[in-house]
């Protein structure tokens, strides 16, 4: 768990730079000062173009010789489904469902993060709408509605070589549904359609010069009602997706990262926060995200990076550490101070659970259908991206030691954390005296030695001295680090029968007996 206290150390500016890319001619620069979270505001009910009936017209009108000859039929299903629960939630993202949680056939009259159905009740689940392919399997414990029957013709193998020339009939679609303003008039586009691409950047004013670098690993999801593109950006932050469009897709960052991580949430029920970019050009968008940027989209896109570099640096050509477990949730929470690793979703049992619901306090009641691995406190509007950086290396090392021990030993370590905090306050880590400290010592001394590593190799200077405040000593490793013991070698002693400081020196002797002077005289000179 991340201390509250902010230390303020002087940082070095890194001067490499990576060069800056101009946005394409026919991609749009996206307005990020003012992006908006509230509920999405629903308009008019449109019809959909893709459905097989006005399909079939619009190929009867441009090809009103043999059009009635073509045929056209369902490649895909247009489909809400309501579960009741988490773990049906999960069932339906299991199935490799990308679920939204509005209908696509409607006017947008105000962007945001989220809707909710007036009809049902603010604690229920609400309808999440899925296009499928249309010989989908649906589960028979959860319930659905059918909305259309569609065509979407890249979804049909037979349209590949079959002489159609389908974005016309497409356009046509638009046309004689009455949406002919979604559409890009061919005479204005530079092709008949495009696979939407562009960049997204995030910049961190103390790196790299201040140069923009990528927005790496996110999901960048694109839709024109029923026709749907996803993809991630790789990690300089380049995306292309991989189906044409030709009419103004609405775009969305979906903070679901390629690396096997989401960000969420925000008291909405979505397994991955969202951030709605709007409508933009078929040939796609371009987007910077810095400080100045909405703050919500600024935080994610920060933890988002922190979180991929991270597991980049696990790598054995790299840091050599065990990576922690795919699928992790993480939370943002603004006005929390504080950042923990709980693990709650991959099983850490509270032995207390009113400790997480007090934590987090408002929250707590969406605990019940999705639990979190990591919380990170942002610190209200003054937070900037060193605080953030830091923070989320602090808990991914949690993250890394925790794959390593299981849950057994993180209920102990947690639950020691959070009763000290909530019950000794200022004090976030207790005396030192209680029951299981010697988990939070050990745990506590790994997280903020590899924050002080990461944060030097970043951003250069002396390496910092994180955590050196309090009861326990991250100067173990720090002194063991800069005598040659990396980084991967430090950790190997961290099993699960490591739950105090007499077991961690142990255990580091019979790892390394030819280093035993050294490390028992650094033990000896940090002592209790």
């Amino acid at each position: 768990m991340k201390s509250c206290w902010k230390l303020l150390l002087p940082l070095t500016m890194l001067v490499a730079c990576q060069q800056e890319e101009m946005p394409a001619p026919d991609v749009r620069l996206v307005d990020l000062k003012s992006v908006s979270h509230e509920m999405i505001e629903l308009g008019e009910k449109l019809e959909d173009p893709y459905t097989v009936e006005n399909m079939r017209e619009a190929v009867a009108r441009v090809y009103p010789t043999r059009g009635r000859e073509i045929e056209i039929s369902p490649t895909d299903l247009y489909v809400r489904f309501l579960p009741r629960n988490g773990d049906q939630f999960a069932a339906l993202l299991s199935k490799g469902l990308k679920l939204i949680d509005h209908p696509v056939d409607y006017r947008i009259v105000r962007e945001g993060d989220y809707y909710h159905d007036p009809e049902l009740s603010d604690e229920a689940i609400t309808w999440q709408y899925a296009v499928v392919p249309k010989d989908f399997d649906f589960p028979s414990s959860i319930r659905w509605e059918l909305l259309d029957e569609c065509f979407i013709s890249e979804n049909d193998p037979d349209t590949r070589s079959d002489g159609i020339d389908w974005a016309a009939v497409e356009e046509e679609a638009f046309r004689l549904t009455g949406n002919e303003e979604l559409y890009v008039p061919q005479d204005t586009r530079a092709d008949e359609a495009a696979f939407p691409a562009g960049r997204i950047t995030v910049e961190d004013p103390h790196a790299f010069g201040g140069k923009p670098y990528g927005l790496a690993g996110v999901m960048v999801s694109c839709n024109s009602f029923v026709k749907f593109a996803t993809t991630y950006t790789d990690r300089d932050g380049y995306y292309q997706m991989p189906k044409q469009f030709s009419s103004t897709p609405r775009y969305r960052i979906v903070f679901k990262n390629s690396a096997g991580f989401s960000i969420g949430m925000n008291l909405i029920l979505v397994p991955a926060s969202v951030s709605t970019l709007g409508t933009g050009p078929a040939a796609g968008i371009d987007a910077h995200i810095d400080a100045e940027s909405d703050g919500k989209l600024f935080r994610r896109s920060v933890v988002n990076n922190a979180a991929f570099d991270y597991l980049s640096r696990c790598a054995a050509s790299d840091l050599d550490l065990k990576a922690p477990p795919q699928d992790l949730r993480i939370w943002i929470f603004k006005d929390l101070t504080c950042s923990s690793s709980v693990m709650l979703h991959h099983g850490a049992f509270l032995e207390d659970n009113s400790l997480v619901q007090r934590y987090l306090s408002g929250y707590a009641s969406i605990l019940k259908t999705f639990l979190p691995d990591i919380t990170i406190g942002a610190g209200g509007d003054e937070a900037d991206f060193v605080d953030l950086y830091s923070s989320v290396m602090h808990e991914m090392a949690h993250a890394s030691h925790y794959a390593q021990v299981g849950n057994a030993w993180w209920t102990r370590f947690i639950t020691y954390i959070l009763r000290s905090y909530l019950t000794e306050g200022r004090e976030a880590y207790g005396s030192g005296n209680g029951e299981d400290a010697g988990y939070c010592e050990v745990g506590e001394m790994w997280a903020y030695f590899m924050e002080s590593v990461l944060f030097q190799d970043r951003y250069g200077g002396d390496l910092p001295s994180f955590g050196t405040s309090f009861w326990f000593y991250p100067q173990i490793f720090r002194y063991l680090y800069e005598r040659g013991l990396t980084c991967s070698r430090i950790f190997r002693a961290l099993k699960g029968e490591v739950t105090s400081r007499d077991d961690l020196l142990d255990a580091l002797v019979t790892l390394y007996p030819d280093r035993e002077s050294t490390i028992t005289q650094v033990f000896n000179r940090y002592s209790r």
